[in-house]
């Protein structure tokens, strides 16, 4: 068994059973909590919820990555709508996180919410265009992802080591440009404009919105856009170059590219773990409701508990 064999049979069943336990308990907890805590919906909290939707998503198809990866065997029916689901939560998580991190911005330029993109509806149309949008974007995908039979094995490929090398690589350059580099871009012309608002303002927004944590947010946003996704984006594409027929390289170079790869695929998806965070991180008094709400409820079980 070569190294990408032992990293996916090991490393990635380790890696996406953990994502599973932590990703799922603390998304139902603030999925829950929002539907309980949040009394006044604003166009962030639209956003989350939607984030929080496709972090769910995702983390139901973990298991049965789980299952092909140490088990060997794949079913045939789960192999597009799994990876399907994990490119949708990959580019939905992008969007959703810049449109987050740009609603950060106009709450500081518009801290009374009169900016035409900061109501409830517009947050409804950009979120139904972000799921139209992924799923026209991801289409292609049908195509691409192969189904691998032969004596020894009968698995799903992943996006990277499927289909057609050139066109594969040519789509995923689109794919990179319109689903990662543009969002990114986006994010830190929000971050520069916000920290500039900050510096010159920072008098009045420290008295007006104590509470509001915007910059922090979209520096959490950058920093995930910057360790998280851009290694995989840079792997992904590395790893369909060297399957072509343009690119001369030994069987050695290509097992450590590919092993490479296989390393940075968990690592993309953690931010389905780490999203909740965000939810801690916004304002309305979200996190002092829910802490309250656990201690009630702590209370109300352990009657030992203070």
């Amino acid at each position: 068994m070569e190294l990408p064999d032992h990293l996916e049979k090991y490393y990635l069943s380790i890696m996406y059973a953990l994502e599973f336990i932590f990703g799922f308990t603390g998304n139902i907890i603030v999925g829950f909590g929002s539907l309980f805590c949040q009394n006044n919906w604003k166009s962030g909290n639209i956003y989350l919820i939607n984030l929080i939707l496709s972090d769910l998503a995702f983390l139901c198809t973990l298991p049965w990555l789980v299952l092909r990866y140490t088990k060997g065997t794949d079913d045939r029916k789960w192999c597009h709508i799994n990876r399907i689901l994990l490119h949708s939560n990959l580019y939905t998580s992008i969007l959703f996180l810049t449109l987050i991190s740009v609603d950060r911005y106009l709450l500081i330029k518009y801290p009374f919410r009169n900016h035409f993109l900061q109501k409830k509806g517009m947050a409804i149309v950009f979120s139904v265009a972000v799921w139209v949008w992924v799923t026209l974007e991801l289409s292609p995908l049908y195509h691409f992802i192969t189904f691998q039979n032969n004596s020894n094995s009968n698995l799903c490929e992943d996006y990277a080591s499927s289909g057609e090398p050139f066109h594969s690589l040519f789509y995923s350059l689109i794919l990179t440009i319109t689903g990662f580099i543009i969002p990114l871009c986006i994010m830190w012309v929000s971050y520069m404009k916000t920290h500039a608002l900050l510096k010159s303002h920072s008098s009045q927004l420290s008295t007006a919105l104590p509470l509001e944590k915007p910059l922090t947010i979209i520096i959490m946003a950058v920093v995930i856009f910057s360790l998280l996704f851009a290694p995989y984006h840079i792997m992904r594409n590395v790893r369909i170059a060297s399957r072509a027929s343009f690119w001369k390289l030994s069987k050695c170079t290509q097992d450590l590219i590919k092993a490479v790869y296989i390393i940075t695929r968990p690592v993309a998806f953690l931010n389905s773990t780490i999203n909740p965070i965000f939810y801690f991180l916004m304002g309305d008094h979200f996190r002092e409701i829910l802490m309250i709400k656990v201690r009630y409820f702590l209370k109300r079980v352990l009657p030992c508990y203070k």
